[in-house]
């Protein structure tokens, strides 16, 4: 349920409502809007006396929650949530949509930091690279580690990028969030609850990936994890599912974008990339994505695709990236939004 305050209620009156919640055995979240604050209440309510919460001087009124994922809902908060990312505070989330490209893996110094000016140079305003690589096969190129994040913030200094790089393990999340502006939660780690408890403590936004045969409340109560956890900042992005289709990677169900737009308030991104599998298909689904309603994009893009240690098939090239973006600036301007 959540506690609806009166506008205008104070400090005061906002800490003993908090107060209340407590004393009832239930976990408070806080939520200050521009009107007025909201006192969302987590746990097990049979025991509560919404009376004696109700009548608590400049409470409005309450209201239960139906969806099971709470925090994440527009039960909760009613307007779309804008994340601050990057060195810029680039608002994801707001009118503006946001690119965010590069490799799949950080392969070397030299060829992330002409991968980025790139980027930058395409309109867009983060970087994405993994330092750390989860691999279906053991033998595959595993990344860099802590000397693909110092390159990652290296390029960040030189670029003004946001730096976007995943965390694979519990044991990563102090370095990564180190040296990223954004920790990237894999679809293979969305139902990894732990992880997801473990950078619910963190200060920097997470961008967490659809699992590949998650449906859309299990994404939705893997970042209720996330928030419940004390960080409110997060991204959800789709990246396609499993099927029995088997001229993709994946596929990618755009439907979801405006399913979850419609549920919930946190921003919500795309990966067509590996939603694809295949380069010749992503500028299209960049296309469509920003169509539906996507607040951003993560593209995979490699100066020379050909010789990339991972996912070359799916990366488009440095050309292909500027062309993309052009069209997609139109398309979020004829549907009232900016790039």
């Amino acid at each position: 349920m959540i506690v609806i305050m009166k506008p205008g209620a104070t400090e005061e009156n906002v800490t003993h409502v908090v107060d209340l919640v407590r004393d009832f055995g239930l976990t408070d979240h806080v939520i200050r809007g521009t009107d007025r604050t909201v006192v969302a209440c987590i746990g097990d309510k049979r025991g509560v006396d919404k009376g004696a919460i109700e009548n608590a001087p400049m409470v409005e009124r309450i209201v239960p929650i139906l969806a099971p994922y709470k925090m994440a809902s527009r039960e909760v908060i009613h307007e779309k949530t804008a994340i601050a990312i990057g060195p810029n505070n680039f608002p994801l989330g707001g009118k503006k949509v946001g690119i965010i490209a590069g490799p799949c893996a950080v392969e070397n110094r030299d060829n992330l930091l002409r991968t980025a000016e790139i980027v930058r140079d395409a309109g867009c305003i983060g970087l994405r690279a993994g330092a750390f690589k989860p691999r279906t096969s053991p033998y595959s190129f595993q990344g860099l580690g802590e000397k693909g994040l110092e390159i990652l913030a290296e390029a960040r200094e030189k670029t003004g990028l946001a730096i976007i790089t995943e965390v694979i393990g519990l044991e990563q999340i102090e370095v990564v969030e180190q040296y990223a502006d954004v920790l990237q939660i894999g679809a293979r780690n969305m139902q990894h609850y732990p992880l997801l408890e473990a950078v619910g403590s963190c200060k920097k936004p997470v961008l967490l990936k659809r699992g590949m045969s998650a449906r859309l409340d299990e994404f939705l109560l893997a970042a209720e994890y996330i928030i419940n956890g004390g960080n409110p900042n997060v991204i959800l992005c789709e990246r396609g599912i499993r099927t029995f289709e088997e001229y993709v990677r994946n596929t990618l169900p755009l439907a979801s974008v405006a399913e979850l737009n419609d549920k919930s308030h946190l921003p919500v991104m795309v990966d067509p990339s590996h939603g694809t599998g295949h380069a010749h298909l992503v500028p299209a689904m960049c296309r469509a994505s920003i169509a539906a309603g996507a607040d951003g994009l993560l593209i995979e893009c490699h100066i020379d695709p050909e010789h990339a240690l991972s996912d070359g098939a799916q990366s488009i090239t440095p050309a292909a990236l500027a062309e993309t973006t052009k069209a997609l600036k139109a398309i979020a301007n004829a549907i009232g939004r900016d790039l």
